[in-house]
């Protein structure tokens, strides 16, 4: 069964960014989550029906700068900001999340049981340019 997940084309994980729009700045909290959520496969082995529960096990981000971080949770929008990260220079980055997953299987409705192993399927980089802030003074009316 672990050859057969292994096999399966799992999806990759769309990596959102915040604030949006390919840009951050330096020094300030940007946001990242991605909205990968479990879901079913049927197929067929050697004549028998075979469902999986495929789902998520761990989220492992790559920010692009040099930086990783792995977590169970996809992360979420603002403004629970749990997963961020911290860009110390100006530049352009390619932040991307690589996603495992876990799965379950039964053979003709039979119970779950546990696929041994997990597959890794990594994410597409973003285009991030983290950019300086410069202060400006403007008179008031």
């Amino acid at each position: 069964m672990a050859r057969a997940f292994r096999q399966l084309p799992l999806p990759s994980s769309t990596l959102a960014v915040q604030p949006p729009d390919g840009r951050t700045l330096v020094n300030f909290e940007t946001n990242f989550f991605t909205e990968q959520a479990p879901f079913t496969r049927t197929l067929r082995l050697l004549g028998q029906r075979v469902d999986l529960r495929i789902r998520p096990s761990e989220f492992h981000w790559v920010f692009g700068d040099g930086a990783t971080r792995s977590t169970a949770d996809p992360g979420a929008p603002y403004p629970d900001l749990l997963v961020t990260h911290r860009y110390g220079r100006s530049g352009r980055v390619g932040p991307r999340v690589d996603t495992t997953y876990a799965a379950e299987f039964r053979v003709n409705g039979g119970p779950w049981r546990p696929v041994n192993g997990t597959v890794t399927i990594p994410g597409s980089p973003a285009s991030l340019r983290v950019v300086t802030a410069r202060p400006v003074l403007v008179g008031h009316d």
